[in-house]
C-alpha cells in the first residue's frame, strides 16, 4: 500500500512539474507578444498626423456644429463647381467640334473653284464649249432661233424624261448642262447624234438641243447646274 502512494505521489509531482514548465513557457511568449507590440506602436506613435485645417471649409472646422446648419453653404459651392465644369467642359467640346469642322471642311482652293464666271460674248451663236466645274465637264451652248424652235415644238409626253424647255434654261439662247451622260456617266459629244444636240458614243445615247434624252440607253436628261446672269454678258455657274 505504502508503494503505490508513492508512485502515485511521484507521478503527481512529474505532472506538476510538467505543467510549470508549460506554463512558464506561454507566460514567456505572452510577455515577449505584448513587449513586441508595445515596441511597435511607440514606433508608430512618432509619425506625425497631417493638418488639412486649411484645405478645410470654414463652415466645417468647428467640432460643436451640426452638419445640417453648413448644408446650404456647401451645397452652392457644389452646385457652383458643377456649374463651372459644364461651361469648361462644353468650351473644350466646342473647340474640338470647330476643330474638326474646319480639318474636313473643303479647302480654299475647292471653294473657288464653286463657281465660275464666263464671258458669254466669247462663244459665237451655234457654239457650244467645254468648261471644268467642281471636277465634272460642263456645257454651254449658244443656241439658234432654229434649234430653239425646234426643242419647244416637241411633244414632251414622247420624252422618257418629260421636261420643258422652258424649265431647263433662263434665256432661251442660253443652254447650261453638265457633260455627264446620265448612263453611265461617260462625257457626251456636241453637235452630233440625231436630234442635233449631244450624243454619247460609250452606248449610243441621244440628246436634244436641250440636254433631254431622246434615244439610247440614258434614262434621265442632261443635268441642269445652279447658274444665273450677271447682265448680259456675263455667266455665274455655282
Amino acid at each position: 500500500m505504502n508503494k503505490v502512494l508513492n508512485i502515485i505521489e511521484k507521478v503527481l509531482y512529474a505532472n506538476s512539474v510538467k505543467y510549470y514548465r508549460i506554463h512558464r513557457q506561454i507566460s514567456s511568449q505572452l510577455v515577449n507578444a505584448k513587449n513586441i507590440l508595445y515596441a511597435q506602436r511607440r514606433t508608430l506613435s512618432d509619425i506625425d498626423v497631417p493638418d488639412f485645417t486649411d484645405y478645410r471649409r470654414r463652415g466645417v472646422k468647428s467640432p460643436t456644429k451640426k452638419s445640417s446648419d453648413s448644408a446650404d453653404h456647401r451645397r452652392s459651392f457644389t452646385y457652383f463647381m458643377a456649374g463651372a465644369s459644364i461651361v469648361t467642359g462644353s468650351y473644350a467640346a466646342k473647340s474640338v467640334v470647330l476643330h474638326y469642322v474646319k480639318y474636313f471642311s473643303a479647302s480654299k482652293d475647292v471653294l473657288a473653284l464653286a463657281k465660275i464666271e464666263i464671258k458669254l460674248s466669247d462663244i459665237p451663236e451655234g457654239r457650244s464649249i467645254t468648261l471644268k466645274w467642281r471636277g465634272k465637264p460642263l456645257f454651254i451652248r449658244h443656241r439658234t432661233k432654229d434649234e430653239i424652235d425646234i426643242v419647244r415644238a416637241v411633244d414632251i409626253s414622247t420624252l422618257r424624261d418629260p421636261q420643258r424647255d422652258e424649265e431647263r434654261t433662263q434665256k432661251p439662247e442660253w443652254l447650261v448642262v453638265l457633260g455627264v451622260c446620265t448612263h453611265l456617266g461617260c462625257v457626251p459629244m456636241a453637235g452630233l447624234g440625231d436630234f442635233g444636240g449631244y450624243y454619247c458614243p460609250c452606248h449610243g445615247s441621244h440628246f436634244d438641243a436641250s440636254g433631254r434624252a431622246r434615244k439610247g440607253p440614258a434614262p434621265l436628261n442632261l443635268e441642269v447646274p445652279p447658274h444665273s446672269f450677271l447682265g448680259e454678258d456675263t455667266l455665274v455657274v455655282g
